[in-house]
């Protein structure tokens, strides 16, 4: 299922434009990003260029090399998150993790040889850096990817429970917690979340559990407090 990363060159405007995208199956421009460079797996970052949010994809096009480019569908992007931590990439940057078919008979010491030698593979490369020139626009890229991220949920197979990602809204989680009638809290803003990723079911229930199980203690907790009150009442009498 999964594509990966694949190279992309196709511009409008005698291929000096924007992106030719899948409009005739409803792919829309989201955002336009100019001035971010990209680090593909352990390689330096490339030239600038401009990035390319759409419904369906993002895309990176070479503001140099007209015949270079890079796109990637939201369905094959596992996680993304900030990255603002120098010890993990000198720049901040979006952060991107990339599920690909070679995942499945390439293991780690291949495709890290794969992302150093000259020729690039794309099949497998597995992360990917975007570093605008503007660091204060961070939030404002990864609350897009988020968004476009939502419109392409993971497909769910035969046999799977839906519940996929790490943003739920409040009536999955009633869902989830059996109907129960129970109030949740969560933020709506996505940029106060530190990642997001597409699957990761496990983890997610757990988030779950684990939100039920404090509503538990504090119900319990409450019991417990009217019962020592009642019991003071029928002292003092």
């Amino acid at each position: 299922m999964a594509v990966g990363l694949r190279h992309f060159t196709a511009r409008a405007g005698n291929g000096v434009g924007e992106p030719i995208l899948d409009t005739d199956n409803g792919e829309e421009l989201v955002h336009v990003q100019p001035s971010v460079s990209v680090a593909v797996g352990n390689r330096a970052s490339e030239s600038l260029g401009t990035l390319y949010i759409t419904t369906r994809q993002v895309i990176w096009l070479s503001e140099l090399d007209r015949e270079k480019g890079y796109a990637v569908d939201f369905l094959s992007l596992s996680l993304h998150a900030v990255s603002r931590d120098p010890e993990a990439y000198p720049s901040p940057c979006i952060y991107t993790q990339i599920e690909t078919e070679a995942d499945e008979v390439e293991d780690e010491s291949e495709d890290s040889d794969s992302e150093c030698s000259e020729v690039l593979d794309l099949s497998k490369i597995r992360e990917m850096r975007f570093i605008p020139s503007d660091a204060n626009q961070l939030d404002t890229l990864f609350q897009v990817f988020c968004e476009c991220a939502e419109l392409n949920p993971e497909p769910i197979e035969e046999g799977e429970e839906e519940g996929h990602n790490w943003i739920f809204s409040a009536d999955q989680l009633e869902d989830e917690a059996g109907g129960d009638d129970v109030e949740w809290h969560f933020s709506q803003n996505p940029t106060n979340t530190m990642g997001h990723s597409n699957g990761h079911h496990d983890l997610a229930s757990s988030v779950l559990e684990l939100q039920i199980n404090d509503q538990r203690f504090e119900d319990a907790e409450e019991m417990e407090q009217d019962a020592d009150t009642g019991h003071h009442h029928q002292s003092q009498q």
